[in-house]
Order: C-alpha cells, then sequence, then structure tokens
C-alpha cells in the first residue's frame, strides 16, 4: 500500500436511533411511510464528514471542495470487521455456471437468454441425493466476521463450519408514528396530520466501519443520518491491520489469469448514459443501470449471484422557486454481497490504469462513486467442488 493509498480506519458507535431515508420522494400528506434503509450509503458518509470537517456552503464552490476518498462503510462489533454474506451460496452450498459444470446434465440442454450471464447451478454431484438440512440457512444468515472472509479470499470456498460464525442483521427497525391535531379538537389534520418513519437501532456492541485518507482528531462527534443524531467517531487501527490483509489477498488474486471470483461488499453503482429514441422518435440520453459492470463482457463474464437493487438518492433535477430541491430519477446499485464469476480478473472502468476509460464526464462520475466507497471488489480464485456421487458438501 503506497502512502497515497493510506486510508485511517474509523468506528462509528450511535448515541441515538439512525434514520436513513430511501430514495423514494417523501412529503407528509402524500405518502404516509416514510421508508427507511440499512447500512447507509456512501453519500450519507460522505455528507456527514465533509460537515465535520468544514464543507463549504456555496454550491458555486463545490467543484474546489476537496474529496476524500472512503472505504465502506462496513458493520464492526469488537474491534471485528463483519461483511455481508455472499449471495452465491444457497445456504452452505456454492452455486456454480452452468457453462463451468462439466458434468452437469442440464449443460447444452438449458434455453436462456444469450444476452445475459448464463444461469448459476448446484454442482452436479452435489444436487444429487436427499436435500441439505441447511439449505434454507440463507434466511438466517446475513453477516460474516473478518476471519471468515479472510479463510474465503485464500482457499476460494467457505467451509460448513465457518458458517456457524455468521449472525443475522445485528439492528432492528422501529416504527415512530407521528401526528398533528386539528387546532381546537381532537381530530388528526387531513393534510400533513399523519406520517410514519423507520428508524434504525443497532444492537448494543455493533458498530459503523469506515475508512478515510485522512486522519482525524478522535474521539469526536458528528451527526449521521436524517434528523441529525449523533454518533461517535473513534480511530480503530485492528480494522485497518484487517482491512490491508484482505487488500493484499485480493490483490494477489487480480494479478493472476485464472477463474475467479469479484465478491462486492459495498453497493455497485454500474451505470451507463444510453442513447435511446422517445414514443416520438426523438434521441434522449437515458441513464441505465444493471447489476454489473458494463464494460465487462459476456465471453469472460459467465454468471451473476445477486439481489434486489439497492435505490441510492443522489440527484437533484434543481430547485423550485422557493428553494426546495426537485427529486430527480435515482441510481439502482447491485446490493453488497453480490458476487461475479469471469474468466480471469476485469478492471473496472474507474480503475487506474485502464487503457478502456477514455477521460469526460462518464469516467469523472464513476471514479467520483468509486471515492464514495461504492463498488468495492475483493478477487477470490475460483475453486470447483469436486465431490463423490451423491454427496452433499
Amino acid at each position: 500500500m503506497t502512502a497515497q493509498d493510506q486510508c485511517y480506519w474509523y468506528t462509528i458507535t450511535p448515541l441515538d436511533v439512525w434514520m436513513f431515508r430511501d430514495a423514494k420522494p417523501f412529503t407528509p400528506g402524500e405518502r404516509a411511510w416514510a421508508g427507511s434503509t440499512f447500512p447507509p450509503n456512501g453519500h450519507a458518509i460522505a455528507g456527514a464528514l465533509s460537515a465535520l470537517l468544514g464543507r463549504k456552503s456555496n454550491p458555486n464552490e463545490r467543484d474546489r471542495e476537496e474529496i476524500y476518498t472512503l472505504k465502506g462503510p462496513l458493520l464492526c462489533q469488537g474491534q471485528t470487521l463483519y461483511f455481508p454474506r455472499p449471495l452465491n451460496y444457497v445456504g452452505v452450498m456454492p452455486l456454480v455456471p452452468l457453462e463451468w459444470d462439466e458434468g452437469h446434465p442440464l449443460k447444452g440442454q438449458m434455453l436462456y437468454d444469450t444476452t445475459k450471464p448464463c444461469p448459476l447451478v448446484k454442482p452436479w454431484n452435489s444436487s444429487q441425493g436427499k436435500k441439505d438440512e441447511h439449505e434454507d440457512e440463507e434466511l438466517k444468515i446475513d453477516y460474516l466476521p473478518y476471519q471468515v472472509i479472510e479463510a474465503f479470499l485464500e482457499r476460494g470456498t467457505i467451509s460448513r463450519e465457518a458458517w456457524g460464525e455468521a449472525v443475522k442483521k445485528p439492528w432492528c427497525i422501529e416504527t415512530r408514528s407521528h401526528n398533528t391535531l386539528e387546532i381546537g379538537t381532537r381530530q388528526v389534520k387531513e393534510a400533513d396530520g399523519y406520517f410514519v418513519e423507520k428508524a434504525i437501532r443497532l444492537n448494543p456492541g455493533w458498530q459503523l466501519a469506515i475508512a478515510i485518507d485522512r486522519e482525524i482528531p478522535t474521539p469526536v462527534t458528528l451527526r449521521l443520518g436524517g434528523e441529525g443524531h449523533r454518533a461517535i467517531l473513534e480511530r480503530c487501527d485492528p480494522l485497518q491491520q484487517q482491512w490491508e490483509r484482505l487488500s493484499q489477498l485480493s490483490e494477489r488474486h487480480r494479478s493472476q489469469t485464472h477463474r475467479c471470483i469479484a465478491y462486492l461488499i459495498t453497493p455497485g453503482i454500474f451505470e451507463r448514459i444510453c442513447r435511446e429514441k422517445t414514443k416520438d422518435q426523438r434521441d434522449r440520453d437515458i441513464a441505465r443501470c444493471r447489476a454489473y459492470p458494463w464494460e465487462w463482457k459476456l465471453d469472460i463474464l459467465k454468471g451473476v449471484a445477486t439481489d434486489k437493487p439497492v435505490p441510492i438518492s443522489c440527484r437533484i433535477q434543481g430547485q423550485d422557486g422557493f428553494g426546495k430541491s426537485i427529486p430527480a430519477p435515482q441510481v439502482f446499485a447491485a446490493p453488497p454481497g453480490s458476487v461475479y464469476y469471469l474468466e480471469h480478473p476485469q478492471p473496472l472502468y474507474a480503475d487506474d490504469g485502464n487503457p478502456n476509460a477514455k477521460p469526460g464526464k462518464a469516467l469523472a462520475r464513476a471514479k467520483r462513486m468509486r471515492q464514495l466507497g461504492y463498488s468495492e471488489l475483493l478477487w477470490i480464485p475460483y475453486k470447483p467442488i469436486e465431490l463423490p456421487e451423491g454427496e452433499i458438501p
């Protein structure tokens, strides 16, 4: 790790509940429920840090603001990083691209959309015999500790015993209703009189973990999320050591030319401006998001394991006459835990030294998203499962 890549790790401990609104516009009276999302995205973290470090208030000076490079946010307990469960596992069973399972009877027989990565299946030997009693375990597991992920990067698989260290989501959602009564009555106002917000309460002992390329004197309080609830920011060097170990393993695998797995640990923003015709046959630029990078071609990318997209509010169309922002269509990111199967490692568009990246607004925006912590990948060697006939791992 070079000096310019030096990042300092911190924990964020809540002093109250947190509120992180989803990307849907919300106005009391028009929509009674204010949605919430957790963990927070990079924009929310960057906003809190900018306020802490003295962000300029003049929007005309925004281009001259210092840009911070973030890592995370991740979850943390007892000075140990926790990572989202890889979505290529069904219970404790890893999936495999159909094209890579030479003995699978569906290979060459299944019809699927060839403009998309091929389907994922259970390895054929392991799919025979009785049903695995752990098959539904993915519904109970959400995060894995650093030790398990380190072994995952070293071996390419997660052992059955390691799943015993996994945990469920370490937070709960609290619903909070707000009522406004008509003056002189005991009736709730018809307009803007009732709405419900969702608050996030972390379990005792749990924290958020982030890294930033700026050394901050700690402990210090910062405001994070809706309504500016306070949290404590503290330096945590053991997290830095854990991250450096994972980064070393990941870089070693990314430099090889064998089959590999790319494991997404923060929301992945893979967006492209597409020139399309509208109904009146006019050309229009439309931003399209998908679950995997546009620059990865299907002769290299063989499989994708992902889930519902994460909406991220990071745009406005402008401001109305009263100084309020006008919502715009938002970005949809691939969820953390998504996994990609590739014939060999591929760079992202915003990676330094990518010869296919052309200077311009698209590259500048992609680099900005990377600086905010999005699309963080860990590279893992692909290890095919070799089992006796009918054995379940």
